[in-house]
């Protein structure tokens, strides 16, 4: 019971931080070239990591300038021995003193009815050096507790970090928390002590991202499949606590018609952030929220 009126009173607090018209308008369009098909952004302090599926899966640094991204000519590519690992990478999963992980989400048929997800525990610091995974790859982890597709992306619950991950498709779909010091030595997401907890979320989720002092978790969406934008917040405690998501807003944005693929704030203030498309232009967007 005294559980319960905890969550109840966090969820409280949440939800209060989030009364009134909420607005995300994109500020600044960019195109960002030698990307392939651009999957996801990850900023970390003031590196701004885009990562896409070129001839290779790739991840490339920019820092933000103004209102643009400025290349900073430093390329990792995601390959062994020339050979492709992480041929579609759809999450990067850092914190630091946390083991980093990668998510690779491939498409076994054109339905999209059949997926391998795999997640890789990676060296990052060892990546950004050497600039490919020869050495730096840990360990590779088949996601088979997935429905559709892996995104990790780290959030915390009661005082401890987990890896967060979503399906991707059209029916249930799930958020699902990963125990990050089991999940680096297992093989399969299924091993005993990885999944912590789950619970059913809406479709079509690109990626998440995690707003640490808010306990609100966003999914980064599409309104239907393969197009136009949706940003979902999450109650987290809440959700985790009824087993299905707890909806504290949703924005959409109906003036763009593609596929939105990520999504980040620049800080804690949550004012400015970044999302980015798998489009051949303005792939890149700058944006504004007001709270």
């Amino acid at each position: 019971m005294r559980l319960f009126f905890v969550i109840l009173i966090i969820s409280t607090l949440v939800a209060s931080s989030f009364v009134g018209e909420k607005t995300m308008q994109i500020k600044q369009e960019q195109t960002i070239d030698s990307l392939g098909a651009c999957q996801g952004v990850s900023i970390q302090n003031s590196k701004v990591f885009l990562y896409g599926d070129r001839e290779v899966g790739m991840i490339r640094e920019y820092q933000l300038s103004g209102d643009s991204l400025v290349y900073q000519h430093h390329e990792m590519k995601l390959t062994i021995h020339d050979s492709d690992i992480i041929n579609h990478p759809t999450g990067i999963a850092f914190h630091k003193n946390l083991p980093v992980f990668i998510g690779n989400s491939i498409r076994l048929n054109k339905e999209g009815s059949l997926w391998r997800a795999v997640i890789y525990c990676i060296n990052w610091e060892g990546l950004q050096k050497t600039k490919t995974l020869d050495g730096n790859l840990i360990n590779t982890i088949d996601d088979d507790t997935c429905i559709q597709g892996t995104r990790p992306e780290y959030v915390r619950y009661q005082n401890k970090w987990y890896v967060a991950t979503a399906d991707y498709g059209g029916k249930n779909n799930e958020v699902r928390l990963y125990d990050p010091n089991v999940l680096k030595t297992a093989k399969r997401s299924s091993e005993k002590g990885v999944l912590f907890k789950k619970f059913r979320c809406s479709p079509w989720v690109q990626n998440l991202f995690w707003m640490a002092d808010q306990g609100v978790l966003v999914l980064i969406q599409n309104q239907v499949e393969g197009r136009k934008w949706r940003f979902t917040f999450l109650d987290l405690e809440k959700s985790i606590a009824t087993g299905s998501e707890s909806v504290i807003k949703v924005i959409d944005i109906n003036s763009r018609q593609d596929e939105l693929e990520g999504f980040s704030f620049f800080n804690n203030r949550y004012n400015k952030g970044i999302a980015v498309s798998s489009s051949k232009k303005s792939n890149s967007n700058l944006l504004t929220v007001n709270w």
